[in-house]
């Protein structure tokens, strides 16, 4: 086993937090945050901030999505929790009895995530079934609901009065005592650490104009133990090939297993924020591919969304560049 170590950013949310989904419906709000949509929102505040924007969108580091933690306070260790790899040539578990509860688990702590990448039984006996807490595996004593959510009714009120108020339900999503979402990096940090304490205040998210995603942040380290002699790697980023040859490479074996995300969404700079950007599928963390590569690395692209209007004058950035662990 060798160790890697990431720079982590550690959000904790002050207000509630709204990320849509693919369908725009405000009713249902993602709990997590994609690193195209987080990488998104720096290079809009790195415009910002009057620093000039690199040619080809590349911030000089990229990101991981970002991933749920509890904190109870200021004065304990966080549990960070990273996502479950989709396939695993090894069984997770050894008593099938247990299965129904197992199958609900979405999320590992580092210990269990350490456990999987590295090609182990995750649920070896009963105490580590009894580590069990909803989506969440863990040893240590967190609540099983510290993220939530909560739908409240508002209404949309036409400009000119000419139409009557349409309501509509907005799910808004809440963190218990300091818990929040993080996100770790690969590269130079230098133009993160400058955008960020402006996007505490910008907000992530939908509805930013409300109170909501707004954040304080806290730096440091992460120390991951990845195994050593794996074929195979591990998105945790969304992931968009380079080309159609790298793709077939890294679908070419047993085991594999992936999802995939339609990104677009809407132009948030003015003029042209009542305008559509172009789409494009990404494939999202958690997926597992063939690799030949003996340890961390990262790959993808980042492409252009511009839509093919007079009006838009600047290039809008998706970042499909993934950090991948070997996994077993």
């Amino acid at each position: 086993m060798a160790t890697k170590t990431f720079t982590i950013y550690r959000l904790h949310f002050t207000s509630p937090l709204h990320v849509g989904d693919s369908r725009s419906d405000y009713g249902i709000s993602l709990q997590t945050v994609n690193s195209d949509t987080l990488y998104a929102a720096l290079t809009s505040c790195l415009a910002k901030t009057g620093h000039p924007m690199p040619a080809d969108g590349d911030l000089g580091c990229t990101l991981s999505s970002l991933f749920p933690f509890y904190q109870k306070d200021s004065t304990t260790e966080p549990v960070l929790f990273f996502p479950r790899p989709m396939r695993s040539a090894q069984p997770i578990l050894k008593d099938v009895t247990q299965a129904k509860k197992v199958k609900k688990v979405a999320w590992l702590d580092q210990t269990f995530f350490e456990r999987a990448i590295a090609g182990e039984v995750l649920f070896d006996q009963n105490k580590d079934v009894e580590c069990i807490r909803g989506q969440y595996a863990t040893r240590q004593a967190i609540p099983s609901s510290f993220i939530s959510s909560q739908v409240s009714q508002r209404v949309t009120v036409s400009r000119d009065m000419s139409d009557d108020a349409k309501p509509f339900y907005m799910d808004k999503v809440f963190f218990s005592d300091q818990s929040g979402l993080y996100f770790f990096c690969e590269g130079n940090t230098e133009l993160i650490d400058q955008c960020l304490p402006l996007l505490q205040w910008e907000g992530l998210g939908t509805d930013r104009n409300v109170g909501n995603g707004f954040f304080r942040y806290e730096k440091s380290v992460l120390n991951l133990a990845i195994p050593d002699g794996c074929v195979q790697s591990m998105a945790l980023s969304l992931f968009i090939p380079e080309s159609r040859e790298q793709w077939e490479q890294m679908t070419a074996g047993p085991n594999i297993a992936y999802d995939f995300q339609r990104r677009g969404g809407w132009i948030t700079s003015p003029p042209d924020n009542t305008l559509r950007k172009n789409a494009i599928y990404g494939i999202t963390a958690g997926s597992v591919f063939c690799s030949d590569s003996k340890g961390c690395f990262v790959a993808g692209r980042i492409v252009d969304l511009r839509p093919s209007i007079p009006t838009v004058q600047h290039p809008i950035w998706r970042c499909g560049r993934s950090i991948f662990i070997p996994v077993k």
